[in-house]
């Protein structure tokens, strides 16, 4: 079973995963305190990414968050991080 915060988020095995998928050499191995920073950090990135493509649909008027939304702030976010 995955160890997760209170309130979800991703699991040390979900960011395990995403990790070795971008290893090249495969006996590379992560801490687990490592891998609970990346979660937080994930976690705390999804978060603001959600904060923000809400900001955008509001400012647009509309009552629902579309992918378009995200797209929109994407870029921004990614220079923020």
């Amino acid at each position: 079973m995955e160890e997760r915060g209170p309130r979800g988020g991703f699991g040390k095995d979900t960011v395990d995963r995403l990790l070795r998928r971008h290893f090249r050499d495969r006996r590379t191995r992560v801490h687990g305190d490592a891998l609970l920073l990346m979660a937080e950090m994930l976690k705390v990135f999804v978060r603001e990414a959600a904060a923000r493509a809400a900001r955008q649909a509001q400012a647009e008027e509309l009552r629902t968050v579309d992918m378009e939304h995200v797209e929109k702030v994407l870029p921004q976010l990614l220079l923020d991080f």
